[in-house]
């Protein structure tokens, strides 16, 4: 098949038209599934509709310049051009911390004011406002545009000569083939990522997993074998004009909007702030929430907006003044695997914990990490890595995490148990995990499972704590949730730091307990593979404990966020014996586990039918009351944010929702009286 000539016939000519029909075509719902995350065609047309364009390739052995079969890569390179850049692509200044920053914003200030100074004949510089951006942790793209289609693309190289991967980055499909300028050439940087939920994907089935996703794109842009680049699923956010005919810009707000109207991908986290001490406040949210972005970032570029400023203030022999990188500490790094402990959870799941060897992590002294499962270790080569280096990430203040191995030296095996470390009980396999069967007789696991029944979210048993659990086990024979309500005021008065005080209050806590709704009492039970969103499904849909305990795995799936595993999860709980006499002693003893009724639903808010999602601390009501009161307008309120999100409340402290709410363009409501005028 070749691009080189195209066919001849009337006929061929009637088929080129319709490739290029089908190209733009494609392009266009490629543009609103990848960019903007917002898809108009179903999968059955797309196929179609690439389908009928592979044909007609293969029938006419032409190939469009611009068409998106291209995108699947073609043959091995056998080396990478050189690619000389029109505008020069810089680094950029490094600011390590607030005092570099302010620094750097007092030789702006004082670079702007000489200027004014000097030349009092023009419009005076105006004062320096801001625009903070996330500083991507991938491979710089520079791409070439000419008539409005794509010719070149290239890595950053030296800033004057790059690589040319033009094979490579047409395989990812959120980078545009042809825009809809055409005044003139242009380049465009941007940085090329594997989003991290895509590497965790990658690697569940992949035969050599990656070990992090920075590498896993830079290598993926950089192999001469496009197919692989295109199995990577690569995405590319693009955030500089670096070179332009026929176009310019007066502020860097009109640059973006100029990038999105050509339809390339541009981050929807971009703020503007009119002072330092507010870009510094928001350098702070960032690095608060960075560990919940779905990509890895390393810092955020903070640049003059101005145009006319930037080109006065220029730039040194290496970078451009009107800009600065304010780094973040670092969160990934290698130490040595020490050991890996197996801790017992509270539904009998058997968890590998790794103890490392001490290392500074983003401010903190790891000497903990996470390790998943059995397969966990096996695809990450970790079977033999004791006494090896590692890599490691940390995530905000989430456990870090074992990436791989990090060099080919051997080590000493991981050994995966047969029995629980706690109770001695033969474990089972299921799918990748190790369960202790043992529910009642297992420590860790009865003191997890009665702590979680008790706490705010489930039964909301007043002042219970997992030493309160632990004690009542060990004194009282506590072995089950139903157990709880078989206690009686002798039972307790004896015990070590309960007082009548005490003893009464836990009592009174319990009887009031009996009171929670069906939805609290499900979730409170821990059945696996479900939390509360789940739950409150089940209770609102079933209406009562009994249905839902007779319930079959046909009538579960379907359900909302229900599928085959967790209708199975559901099913088999239900009819495990320790669980149904669990449930018919607390029944018996005067838990009620009722469904709460709903409210008239209002049917003219403007959130009937809309799928919404509370995130961050509210001062005027409780998560739970803004949940009812969006229920009681007809919206759905779910715990998730994804491209099907119509709002997203945002209280005070809100963190990865919100960012992927701005990700995303979802709406977001953080103003809480203008929440409570539209809940009416």
């Amino acid at each position: 098949m070749t691009t080189a000539m195209e066919p001849g016939s009337s006929a061929e000519q009637q088929k080129l038209a319709r490739m290029r029909e089908l190209s733009e075509q494609i392009e266009h719902y490629n543009h609103h599934y990848y960019t903007l995350d917002q898809p108009t065609i179903s999968d059955k047309e797309y196929d179609e509709l690439y389908d009928e364009l592979v044909r007609l390739e293969q029938q006419t052995g032409y190939v469009l310049p611009e068409s998106p079969t291209l995108r699947v890569g073609g043959d091995i390179l056998k080396g990478f051009d050189p690619h000389r850049h029109r505008a020069r692509l810089w680094s950029l200044d490094k600011a390590q911390n607030q005092e570099d920053l302010l620094a750097w914003n007092t030789r702006v200030r004082r670079v702007i004011a000489d200027f004014n100074a000097k030349n009092p004949g023009t419009d005076p510089l105006p004062d320096p406002t801001y625009v903070v951006e996330l500083k991507f942790d991938g491979l710089t793209l520079n791409l070439t545009y000419d008539l409005g289609r794509l010719v070149q693309a290239s890595t950053r190289g030296n800033g004057v000569v790059g690589e040319g991967i033009l094979a490579q980055v047409k395989t990812i499909k959120s980078i545009p083939l042809t825009i809809p300028f055409t005044g003139g050439i242009i380049e465009v940087q941007g940085e090329g990522l594997m989003n991290l939920s895509v590497l965790e994907a990658y690697n569940r089935t992949a035969a050599e997993p990656l070990k992090n996703a920075r590498n896993a794109a830079a290598g993926a842009l950089r192999n001469q074998n496009p197919r692989i680049t295109a199995e990577r699923k690569l995405t590319a956010y693009f955030y500089n004009i670096g070179y332009a005919e026929g176009v310019s810009f007066d502020n860097h707000m009109e640059m973006l909007e100029f990038l999105r109207a050509n339809r390339f991908k541009v981050n929807p986290y971009a703020t503007y702030w009119n002072s330092i001490e507010d870009v510094q406040e928001e350098l702070h949210r960032i690095a608060a929430i960075r560990g919940e972005l779905d990509y890895l970032i390393d810092g955020a570029v903070v640049k003059l907006t101005d145009m006319r400023t930037r080109e006065a203030l220029g730039y040194t022999d290496k970078f451009p003044r009107w800009s600065v990188a304010f780094k973040f500490e670092a969160e990934e790094t290698t130490t040595v695997l020490e050991s890996v402990s197996w801790e017992v959870g509270r539904t009998g799941k058997i968890t590998p914990v790794a103890r490392v060897e001490p290392v500074d992590l983003a401010g903190v002294t790891v000497q903990n990490c996470t390790l998943n499962n059995m397969g966990d270790i096996e695809r990450k080569n970790l079977k033999n890595a004791l006494g090896t280096r590692v890599f490691i990430r940390r995530s905000n203040d989430v456990i870090p995490e074992i990436l791989g191995k990090a060099d080919e030296e051997t080590g000493q095996e991981i050994v995966f148990p047969t029995v629980c470390p706690a109770c001695g009980t033969l474990l089972e396999l299921k799918g990748a995990h190790l369960f202790c069967t043992n529910k009642l007789g297992c420590r860790p696991q009865t003191i997890g499972r009665i702590t979680h029944f008790s706490s705010r979210d489930a039964m909301d048993i007043e002042s219970f704590s997992v030493m309160t659990a632990e004690q009542l086990f060990n004194d009282c024979g506590v072995r089950d949730p139903a157990d709880l309500y078989e206690l009686t005021y002798d039972n307790l008065i004896g015990l070590d730091r309960f007082g009548e005080k005490k003893a009464r209050k836990l009592l009174e806590s319990l009887e009031k307990s009996k009171e929670r709704d069906l939805a609290a009492f499900l979730f409170a039970l821990g059945i696996p593979n479900t939390g509360k969103a789940t739950t409150k499904m089940l209770a609102d849909y079933f209406g009562s404990l009994e249905a839902i305990r007779n319930t079959t795995v046909e009538q579960l799936i379907g359900l909302p966020d229900v599928g085959g595993i967790v209708a199975e999860s559901i099913y088999s709980f239900f009819r495990d014996p320790v669980v149904e006499s669990s449930i018919d002693r607390m029944l018996a003893l005067g838990v009620k586990a009722e469904a709460e009724q709903a409210p008239a639903v209002k049917a003219d808010s403007i959130f009937t039918g809309k799928t919404v999602v509370l995130t961050g601390t509210l001062t005027t009501m409780t998560r739970d009351e803004a949940a009812k009161k969006l229920e009681a307008c007809g919206a759905k309120v779910s715990g998730s944010v994804s491209k099907k999100t119509d709002f997203v409340i945002a209280g005070e402290s809100a963190g990865s929702k919100l960012a992927k709410a701005r990700e995303l363009g979802v709406t977001v409501i953080n103003d809480e009286s203008e929440f409570a005028r539209l809940l009416g």
